[in-house]
């Protein structure tokens, strides 16, 4: 038998995807420390490359296997039972096909939401990965009732030869509600990262690499308008085979490809993406500072305070061991400004303040009774999902409330 029109194209594409998804996993593995450490969407994604596993094997016999999608004109009068039956199961793969691809592409999805969430967990730009996540999960859940409930009635027409509707052959309604839907929530969820990209503080050059791996979502659209296009104009042929499959791999190439620069630096010996956060404070015009380092990649932070020690042990923040620090935080780096300014009236001629760094509590001496408002500029670099480095600003009535 000829080589398949799918090869050796699906074969590389295939590969490709495996060596990065591994790339991602044995990066977790080597930021966290253990194979126990793996989040919910390494799970998701090693389902949705299952999932993908099984579209392309059954790809490459239903290019090869008739269908229950018959051409106009042609006599049905004339099949044979064995005609009938090959187009029953290959119309029943066909069915496979199509849940196990919009399975692969909403996971593909879910866990592209889960990363974003973890970079946007700090910032404004979360509320909109919740929405666009509300979208996600709602679209999904109509085009599946649709695709059981509405479009193809009774069920078992999706496979009958011949059908009493081309919507259970050629099932355009559904690739009309699919294209509608994922195109849509593909778009959105492509625009997430962009105004992140531009405020985080790297070279030009690592802001262009970032760029490409979050704009490879370009192509995935274009893959999933592509395959639809050939879907409705060549119903017939197996052109749309392809595309459908390179909207799969780019997908997945997307969602992976941002989480293993742990590997790539450890291979390629490639500096970070960012580099030492600081963070300073200052609490009125004469007190003494101290400084530490500490970067976030290699468990170290910069905290610069300007601090006086509190009466108040209760103020205190709680410290965050260096382990809990790198569990909570995420392969991927963005670094923002916040710029916070507190004017209070001190109660009892006190404010307390705390800093917590590698953790050990810093406490903030007593202030001057006769000081009226506090001013507090501080400048962040961290990992937007993570909160380990806190100021508190609470006035003694507060601290006893608690």
């Amino acid at each position: 038998m000829a080589m398949s029109i799918l090869e050796p194209e699906a074969g590389i594409w295939y590969t490709l995807c495996w060596i990065v998804l591994l790339a991602r996993l044995v990066g977790k593995r080597l930021r966290f420390g253990s194979w126990s450490s793996l989040q919910v969407d390494d799970g998701l994604i090693l389902l949705a490359m299952v999932t993908m596993t099984i579209v392309v094997a059954f790809l490459h016999i239903i290019i090869h296997t008739n269908s229950n999608l018959i051409p106009p004109g042609e006599d049905v009068s004339k099949f044979t039972p064995e005609d009938i039956k090959e187009r029953i199961y290959g119309s029943k793969l066909t069915i496979v096909v199509e849940q196990m691809s919009i399975s692969t592409i909403w996971l593909i999805k879910t866990c592209l939401l889960i990363m974003y969430g973890r970079m946007t967990d700090l910032l404004p730009q979360h509320k909109i990965v919740k929405v666009v996540a509300v979208y996600v999960a709602l679209g999904w859940l109509l085009m599946e009732i649709l695709w059981f409930g509405v479009w193809c009635r009774p069920f078992n027409q999706y496979w009958a030869v011949p059908t009493n509707s081309i919507q259970c052959s050629a099932m355009i309604n559904h690739l009309i509600t699919n294209a509608v839907l994922n195109i849509s929530s593909d778009i959105m969820i492509m625009l997430i990262p962009i105004p992140l990209v531009f405020k985080v503080k790297m070279p030009l050059k690592k802001k262009i690499v970032l760029s490409c791996i979050f704009l490879i979502g370009t192509f995935v659209v274009f893959a999933a308008a592509k395959n639809k296009y050939e879907s409705f104009t060549s119903p017939f042929s197996v052109d749309w085979v392809i595309w459908y499959l390179r909207e799969m791999f780019t997908a997945m190439l997307c969602a992976n490809l941002p989480l293993t620069r742990p590997v790539v630096q450890r291979v390629f010996g490639i500096e970070g993406w960012t580099q030492p956060s600081s963070v300073s404070a200052r609490y009125g015009q004469s007190s003494r500072t101290r400084s530490s380092s500490y970067r976030l990649r290699q468990h170290s932070t910069t905290i610069t305070s300007n601090s006086t020690k509190s009466k108040y042990p209760n103020a205190v923040a709680r410290s965050a061991s260096e382990e809990h620090i790198n569990q909570h935080t995420s392969p991927l780096e963005v670094l923002y400004e916040t710029e916070v300014r507190v004017e209070r009236a001190p109660a009892d001629g006190f404010v307390g303040a705390s800093v917590i760094e590698m953790g050990r509590n810093k406490e903030l001496p007593e202030r001057p009774s006769d000081s009226d408002s506090i001013e507090t500029e501080s400048t962040s670099s961290k990992k937007a999902r993570s909160l380990h480095t806190t100021c508190y600003h609470e006035s003694t009535e507060e601290m006893r409330r608690a």
